[in-house]
């Protein structure tokens, strides 16, 4: 891809971001306004339950860009009709899985809802309206692949973000004037439908003769596409169950009033690290060039130098989160939906903990070893799950959702933070991890210390704004500390940061390149995973790049 062709698709994806980003927490300002917070939590029930039965299509999208990259490339659009075909009848065969889920979940509605009385509003009407906008979705997704395997990302991301903003524009305007849930929910059925139709002009104008002609896909391409989407559904079923199953625990077990409390909390936190993920985003591949024409030794090296840029940008947010997050949720939801400090707390450790992975990923996913830790996901989330309802039963009614976030927490720890360095360390360092255990133990338990320091530093003011900036300086004071220390103490985190943004801006044209092709919904890296996941189809291969950054959200939450 060319340079002008790069930056107009991390430029439409980058304002979009934004756009979104803002008209997410604005909606969901107007929702709890008009109709209520019990409305909001129950809307966030439904994506939850929706993001559950969608695992079955998850990591589809990675294995269409892949296979269809090649054939792209070399011009065999014989080939790439036939995988069009292939994946148009997977998703369709997904849609109707999902209706039928959704249908056998019916009956259930009423027990995961605990409190839904309160809502006044029919479950089996308005889950039924959700589930009608998620299933139209597939009707036009093999359509949005095609789009994107031909590097075109700037164009699929212009239909589904404007008809995400249409979507916000509808729902602010229904909410203003009937403060209907169920007139909310069918404007996103409205917004499918015009991405819908546009996606179908667009692809039948520049890619007709692919999709009228019809081609029979071989058996070695069907292997192929088996087992990266077996990889690929084993880690996204982990992720489902560690993020999506704590909001059903809590909405089961502690009502829908306190779930949605408590994700106006998560909804900010996962807009922010959306978007400071894109300090990672583009250096995938440059990590990936380093293993094939470095030696180990210096990718052990730059490794360390990654896991200590990785703490410092996670002090800096995730202490300016706990900062300002009650200020926050005061000004953009009210000051009644304000939540127990030990809440904050917890949410932000939980994030803190989780974010401290991205350079494990980064060069797990670069170094071609995503395959070889294919298994933790789904043990990591059947973890959780039991230790979520063990905990939302023993913790004290006060203390519920802490005991929630607690249970993810400890799988994180223990399981994730264990497991993903050895895999790495085993297959692409060559070495043992135990110092990095050491290493990063150590800045867990300095960020939870400064954390503990800054929340008896932080100030009370009567203005929730005055209030917001005080902590916050306080709060960069803090950060700042800890950067000059480890900028002083690291003279390897000296050297690699001047290294690393030179090889940035020397190697920009690849860079760029990377990330132009990266945004698939919610601006994922799948179709650079695309170009560099060989290793994933054939795990035995040598150290090749396999550039697929973990998605942080679910498609369905918007």
């Amino acid at each position: 891809m060319d340079k002008k062709r790069g930056i107009k698709n991390v430029s439409v994806s980058v304002l979009f971001k934004i756009l979104l980003l803002v008209g997410s927490l604005l909606i969901r300002r107007y929702l709890i306004r008009y109709i209520g917070n019990e409305i909001n939590g129950l809307n966030s029930l439904y994506l939850s339950i929706l993001n559950v039965l969608s695992v079955a299509e998850l990591g589809l999208d990675s294995a269409i860009i892949f296979c269809m990259y090649k054939p792209v490339v070399d011009g065999d659009k014989a080939k790439v009709s036939a995988l069009y075909g292939l994946f148009t009848g997977l998703y369709l065969i997904f849609a109707v899985a999902i209706v039928v889920g959704g249908c056998a979940l019916l009956p259930a509605l009423p027990y995961l809802a605990k409190d839904h009385a309160n809502t006044g509003v029919n479950l089996y009407l308005t889950f039924g309206l959700m589930l009608i906008s998620v299933v139209m979705s597939y009707m036009f997704s093999s359509k949005t692949s095609l789009v994107n395997a031909y590097k075109n990302n700037y164009i699929s991301t212009t239909i589904q973000s404007s008809g995400l903003l249409l979507q916000y524009v509808l729902q602010i305007i229904v909410l203003v004037t009937t403060q209907s849930f169920v007139f909310y929910l069918i404007c996103r059925i409205v917004a499918v439908a015009v991405q819908w139709g546009v996606t179908e002009i667009v692809a039948r104008k520049k890619y007709g003769d692919i999709i009228r002609d019809k081609q029979a896909v071989d058996a070695e391409t069907k292997k192929v596409v088996t087992k990266n989407v077996k990889a690929m559904f084993m880690h996204k079923v982990g992720y489902v169950l560690v993020n999506t199953v704590d909001s059903i625990v809590i909405s089961a077990f502690i009502g829908v009033g306190m779930l949605g409390g408590y994700t106006n909390y998560t909804a900010i936190v996962t807009s922010m690290v959306s978007v400071i993920t894109l300090c990672f985003t583009p250096l995938t591949s440059v990590i990936g060039h380093m293993f094939v024409e470095e030696s180990t030794n210096n990718a052990r090296r730059y490794f360390k130098f990654f896991h200590t840029f990785n703490f410092v940008l996670a002090v800096v947010f995730f202490l300016g989160y706990y900062s300002i997050i009650d200020n926050l949720v005061a000004i953009l939801f009210g000051s009644d939906l304000v939540m127990a400090r030990s809440i904050a707390m917890v949410i932000t450790v939980n994030y803190f903990i989780q974010f401290m992975r991205r350079s494990t990923i980064l060069f797990r996913d670069a170094s071609g070893t995503f395959y070889n830790n294919r298994w933790m996901p789904i043990c990591e989330g059947l973890l959780n799950v039991a230790l979520s309802i063990l905990f939302v039963k023993v913790f004290p009614e006060q203390y519920n959702i802490v005991g929630v976030i607690v249970a993810t927490i400890i799988t994180n720890l223990f399981i994730c933070h264990i497991v993903e360095p050895h895999v790495l360390y085993k297959y692409a360092l060559k070495s043992s991890p135990k110092w990095y255990y050491v290493r990063n133990y150590g800045c867990i338990a300095i960020f939870t210390a400064t954390m503990f320091a800054l929340h008896f530093s932080m100030v009370s003011i009567d203005n929730q704004w005055l209030e917001l900036l005080a902590n916050g300086f306080i709060s960069v004071a803090f950060s700042l500390g800890i950067s000059a220390a480890v900028a002083l103490m690291s003279k390897d985190f000296r050297h690699y940061m001047k290294n690393i943004l030179h090889k940035l801006f020397k190697r920009s044209k690849p860079a760029m390149e990377a990330v132009a092709v990266s945004d698939d919904s919610t601006a994922a890296v799948e179709e650079h995973f695309a170009e560099t996941q060989t290793t994933i189809s054939n795990p035995d291969a040598e150290s090749a790049p396999n550039d697929m950054p973990p998605t942080e959200e679910g498609d369905l939450s918007q």
